[in-house]
Formats: structure tokens, C-alpha cells, sequence
């Protein structure tokens, strides 16, 4: 059996920023006295190197398959009901609540579900995670999910997770077909992977169908993208939309990850805080928007414009950015009043590509189940038929080059709530084109509480300096060691 650690050395430095939220949710803070628990402070330089892939001999391993039960970490119910509907071997104890559980090849599976909301679904995973090496068997926790935007926290602390390719076995070749950049966002600082995931969130533009008819002449993807070409073609078509009646974007929020993930640096580097050029350019070009009134400073979230465009009625927002979970977790396809509804969207890439968001799965050091956790994430990562399934069932951007591939060229990879558009080639594009190897261990604190320090700014209640100031202070409270 692989002997595992169970003393666990390195500290988990809490996240202290924004919880990420599904669509509809409301973002709330964490609470700036909240101390991070730590069994030992560490530091490391996050960026992977070059060379991220290590190689195995599957013979190398021996895995354990004694555990009377497989317990996963959860935010929500996602990756129960991939689960549920697609992995072999896995019947589910009740096909209505996938969260219910069920068992695995005859292993007993129990989600642990805590909702991201103030920072409570990593809070109870930290703890638990602090804890597992006292825990008896049946509480270990053998499966834990991360999103990209805290997933260096936990790739680095490397007592806490076990690696993909030493210590469960999954070999490169396997991997071989998954985008680049989904290994860069969990392989830690000396190049190991730490977890794998279903999902390329390679991201675009999403735009109102009816209102590109009526405002450029034509739906068509390829004339909708010459107007949104780059970011001088949308702010002119922003300024014609306005004279139309309608906004071109819901919120200025919803662009941001456009400019953060073709940024050259990131609000954290070699430890001091400040504000990178290219979102600076984001900061004036969001502003002309608003003063405009051709966008707002709401959340991204927010019901009064953002949610209400996603209806018929009044249906007056000409577009919004995201990835393929944007498809079905926020256009509301299964209300009859939806644009959705209608397959009144359209896709394009817009002015620049880039990634939002994304769920890994990331194996347990301490668990008692490590065979089970490694076909587990080897069908729910590797295998083409699952990996179609979820891509038609879900509407999800699948982390398989073949599967979209084969996908771009079929009608069955047609999406409804689109028109019937098929979206995986320009998504694939993407996904290639996706560089993540400036991820930070704080990257969900400073972007997040950035925008809403800047919603001061944009609705004239405080200067730029002033919002900066603001936000400098809470990002300093929250990671005292970093500086101006």
C-alpha cells in the first residue's frame, strides 16, 4: 500500500477574498478580522516552470482500495450530477438529488457540500483537511474540488495533495489529449501535477441574436465578430448600440477577466501589490462605458440589468462574456420567458481570448482510497465517451482536444440555446491559446475586491487614488506579507 504521510507539514494560508459564486448569487466579503490556520507559514514561487509534466511507470505505484467509503468535497452539486449521469461504475442513491451520494463499484461515495458563500466551503475544507490525519478511516477525505482562482493555494501546500502522476498513477499519455493550461493552474513549484479536471473554460462573447440583427444587419457569427474584432470595433459598437437603446454590456464586470488574463503581470509580484497597466486600461475603459450609459458598475450577478438581460422582456443587453458553463448555469434556458428559451444567442470569440473559472479534482493525501480516486478522475478526465456525454448532455467545454475536435465538425455538437450554433471549434481555439502560468495563491482576493473597490470610482462616490487606496489597505489585511 502507498505509504502516505500523516503528519502534515505545510500551512494552509487561508484565502480571505470574494467567495466565487454561481450565476445568481450574490458575492459577499469575507470578513477582514478572520485569521488564517496555519500548521507552519511557508512560502513558494507559485509560477510553473517549462517543463510541468513528470513521467510514471504505472507499475511504480500501488494503490489503495481498502476504504469502506469515498467522501468528496463539494461547493455545489455540479460534480455529483456529472458523477451521477456519466461516471461507469457509479449508481447514484437518488437519481433526483445527486448530492444524496451512492456508491462506486460497490465503495459507498458521501458528498460533503458546503456553498462557496463567505469563504465557508474552503474554510470547512481547510479544517477538515488539518484534520485528516487523526481522522478515522470512514471521515478522511479522499476527493476535494478547487476553482481556478484559489486552486495554487492548495497546489502548493503538497503534504495536503496527492501528486496525479507519482502517487495515483495516471500517466502523461493519459493526459496527452487535455489542454496545457488546465495541468499549468495545478502543477506546483517543482513541476508536479496535483489535479486534473473535465473542463476547458477557454471563454467569449456571448451576444443577443435579435438585437445584432436589428443593430449590424446580420446574426451571423462571422459579421458579429468583424464588430467586435478587437477592442476599438466594440466600443464603437458599443456607442451604436446606445443610440439603439440598448447596452452593450450588462456590467463593465463582466469584461474584466478579458483584460486580467492577457495582462503581462498580475496585482501580485515578488510579493508587493499594485495595479497592472493592462488593468488600469481596464479601469478607464470600463468608466467611458458607464459615463456613457452604455454599461453599468453592477455586480455580475446583480438582477436590476445584468439578470434582466437575460430575458425577452426587456432583453436590452446586447452581450456578455463568458465561458461554455455560462451556456446552461446562466442564461436560464429552462425558463419559457429566457432569450434562451429561443435560442436567441449567439457565440464568437470577441476581442481577445481567454479563460474564466473551471473546477479541478485534486486526490487527498492521507485518503484510503486512492484506486478508486484515480479511475475516478481518470474517467472523468480522460475517457472520449465520457467526455462526449458531458460536452451534449451539460453543454460543457470538455478538456479533450479529439472529443472537440470531433465535435466542431458534427451537428451533434450543435447547441440549441444558440441557435443551433455550434460553438466547440472557436472554444477549442481558445483553450490553446489560454496561458495560466501567472496564477497566484492570490488571485481571489485582489481581483475580486478590485472590481468592487472600483464600483466607488465608476459610480463617482470616490476618485481612482482613492479607490486604490481602499482596496491596497484590505488586500494588505488579508495577506499581511505582502507590500506596497
Amino acid at each position: 500500500m502507498k505509504k502516505i504521510k500523516k503528519t502534515l507539514a505545510l500551512s494552509l494560508a487561508l484565502a480571505m477574498g470574494l467567495s466565487l459564486v454561481a450565476c445568481g448569487e450574490e458575492a459577499t466579503t469575507v470578513a477582514d478580522n478572520t485569521e488564517a490556520t496555519t500548521v507552519a507559514d511557508t512560502e513558494a514561487d507559485t509560477t510553473a516552470p517549462d517543463d510541468t509534466e513528470a513521467t510514471v511507470d504505472d507499475a511504480d505505484v500501488e494503490l489503495d482500495g481498502s476504504g469502506a467509503v469515498i467522501n468528496i468535497y463539494v461547493w455545489n452539486d455540479e460534480f455529483a450530477n456529472r458523477m451521477k449521469d456519466h461516471l461507469p461504475g457509479y449508481e447514484a442513491a437518488n437519481p433526483e438529488a445527486a448530492l444524496d451520494g451512492g456508491t462506486y463499484n460497490g465503495v459507498k461515495v458521501v458528498f460533503n457540500q458546503v456553498d462557496n458563500a463567505d469563504n465557508k466551503y474552503q474554510d470547512n475544507l481547510d479544517a477538515a483537511l488539518l484534520a485528516q490525519a487523526d481522522a478515522a478511516a470512514d471521515d478522511k477525505i479522499d476527493i476535494f474540488l478547487v476553482e481556478a482562482d484559489y486552486a495554487k493555494k492548495y497546489v502548493e501546500q503538497q503534504d495536503f495533495v496527492l501528486d496525479v502522476n507519482k502517487d495515483l498513477g495516471i500517466t502523461d499519455d493519459e493526459l496527452s489529449k487535455q489542454y496545457d493550461y488546465t495541468k499549468q493552474v495545478m502543477t506546483d513549484v517543482d513541476g508536479n501535477l496535483r489535479g486534473v479536471s473535465w473542463q476547458a473554460c477557454s471563454a467569449g462573447l456571448i451576444y443577443n441574436r435579435k438585437i445584432a440583427e436589428e443593430v449590424l444587419g446580420s446574426q451571423d457569427p462571422d459579421k458579429v465578430q468583424e464588430a467586435v474584432a478587437d477592442w476599438d470595433k466594440f466600443f464603437e459598437t458599443a456607442a451604436t448600440m446606445k443610440e439603439k437603446g440598448y447596452y452593450m454590456t450588462g456590467t463593465v464586470n463582466t469584461t474584466m477577466r478579458v483584460y486580467s488574463n492577457n495582462s503581462s503581470k498580475n496585482f501580485v509580484v515578488d510579493g508587493k501589490v499594485a495595479v497592472p497597466d493592462d488593468i488600469k486600461k481596464w479601469v478607464d475603459d470600463s468608466k467611458k462605458m458607464i459615463d456613457a450609459e452604455q454599461s453599468t458598475a453592477q455586480g455580475l450577478w446583480d438582477g436590476d440589468v445584468v439578470t434582466k438581460g437575460f430575458m425577452k422582456d426587456p432583453g436590452n443587453v446586447f452581450c456578455y462574456f463568458g465561458p461554455a458553463w455560462y451556456f446552461n448555469f446562466c442564461l436560464s434556458a429552462d425558463n419559457p420567458d429566457s432569450i434562451a428559451a429561443d435560442g436567441g444567442w449567439g457565440f464568437v470569440v470577441g476581442p481577445q481570448s481567454y479563460y474564466w473559472g473551471g473546477t479541478w479534482i485534486c486526490a487527498a493525501a492521507g485518503s484510503d482510497n486512492t484506486e478508486q480516486v484515480a479511475q475516478i478522475m481518470r474517467d472523468m478526465t480522460t475517457n472520449d465517451d465520457v467526455m462526449k456525454e458531458i460536452l451534449q448532455a451539460d453543454s460543457d467545454c470538455v478538456n479533450n482536444k479529439n472529443v472537440l475536435d470531433e465535435m466542431a465538425g458534427s451537428d451533434d455538437g450543435n447547441v440549441a440555446l444558440l441557435g443551433g450554433q455550434n460553438p466547440w471549434a472557436a472554444l477549442a481555439e481558445g483553450a490553446e491559446n489560454v496561458d495560466a502560468s501567472n496564477l497566484t495563491e492570490y488571485d481571489q482576493g485582489t481581483v475580486e475586491s478590485f472590481q468592487q473597490s472600483m464600483k466607488a470610482y465608476f459610480d463617482g462616490e470616490s476618485s481612482y487614488d482613492d479607490a486604490v487606496a481602499e482596496w491596497t489597505k484590505s488586500v494588505l489585511e488579508k495577506y499581511p506579507n505582502l507590500s506596497e
